[in-house]
């Protein structure tokens, strides 16, 4: 019989584990684990060995902040020689954030860590939530030894976690990664599936990381849309903000036969505010010399993030500005693919 891994499990609240009250569904510390201890089939030899924390306080995913990512990526750091692999409980609304934030948080990560949740609570007869367990407690049983990164497991299928995003709230497919494939997908029984090609193997964990860089900016996403004013641009783009997603139209074009709009994407970014484009639609690309209305966007200093999500995007300036102070350095290193966010 394999070696049994040893995993920690991070509860940070979300659906999965919600407890149905007169004020709707809401987080109830310890409820969870109860309901879990009374799943046969997350109970099990041929599954890891399991450690359940939680964070205080419980949230719903609405409610996360750029600190509860800074929190997540903590506890990894701080429990990284004692498991071989993390599992993180979250909220839907914002796994995509959360993952995408972990996966640069967790600086030279040579351990598995994933992501998972529900779409309707674990204590309603028909969920998700223990298949999305099952799954991802099977893949770091199979996998957790040779495999490296952060990711996100639901409907049977492991993604990257930096390359995901919410794709529907009514369906149990809730997650999709529209610019790259999934790494691996459940079939029938146990055995499950894995593209060693779009993950990496490792043969030796280490049994530490390099401290969490984190700290307070000021970043945001503006999505263009027909009828801005330069008004409204100016606003949105204005000190504090340091660093804004935007969402551009199909290959990375804007508004550029509107100079004033144009003049005050200009402004923000001489003043230093660091301006990533990504495209509006799901499956796409940001190429800013294909179209004349995407050269007028560079030529203003507007850096393309290529195939990023915009989650991916945000919380990877986030990181960026966390950690340099030269602008120019950030500019450069949002086109460098850093944890498999991007590919150019």
């Amino acid at each position: 019989m394999p070696k049994r891994a040893n995993i920690l499990m991070i509860y940070t609240g979300g659906t999965i584990g919600m407890k149905k009250t007169p004020k709707g569904y809401m987080p109830e510390s310890g409820y969870l684990q109860s309901l879990m201890a009374n799943q046969r089939e997350l109970n099990g030899e041929h599954l890891p060995k399991y450690t359940v924390i939680e964070l205080k306080p419980l949230l719903d995913s609405s409610n996360m902040a750029p600190s509860d990512w800074v929190k997540i990526a903590q506890t990894v750091h701080d429990n990284y020689a004692d498991y071989d692999g993390f599992l993180v409980i979250h909220g839907t609304d914002t796994m995509a954030y959360s993952s995408s934030a972990a996966s640069f948080l967790l600086e030279q990560l040579d351990k598995p860590v994933i992501f998972t949740g529900s779409q309707i609570p674990m204590q309603e007869f028909r969920n998700d939530g223990v298949e999305n367990l099952l799954a991802t407690l099977l893949y770091l049983q199979q996998y957790c030894f040779y495999l490296s990164g952060v990711f996100l497991c639901f409907a049977g299928k492991l993604m990257r976690g930096n390359r995901v995003t919410k794709v529907s709230a009514k369906t149990y497919e809730g997650f999709a990664s529209p610019n790259l494939s999934p790494v691996g997908e459940a079939g029938i029984g146990c055995d499950l599936g894995l593209e060693w090609s779009l993950v990496s193997r490792v043969e030796n964990h280490s049994d530490e990381l390099p401290d969490i860089i984190a700290r307070p900016v000021q970043v945001g996403v503006f999505k263009l849309y027909p009828g801005m004013t330069p008004a409204f641009v100016r606003a949105v783009l204005a000190a504090p903000m340091q660093g804004m997603v935007l969402e551009c139209y199909g290959a990375g074009n804007g508004p550029d036969g509107n100079a004033e709009i144009m003049a005050e994407i200009k402004a923000a970014a001489d003043r230093g505010v660091v301006l990533v484009a990504v495209t509006q639609p799901q499956i796409g690309n940001i190429n800013l010399d294909l179209y004349a209305a995407g050269v007028a966007l560079r030529d203003v200093g507007v850096v393309s993030g290529f195939d990023m999500t915009t989650e991916a995007a945000l919380t990877k300036l986030y990181y960026l500005l966390s950690k340099y102070d030269d602008i120019e350095t950030v500019k450069h290193q949002i086109t460098v693919s850093l944890a498999g966010e991007l590919t150019r």
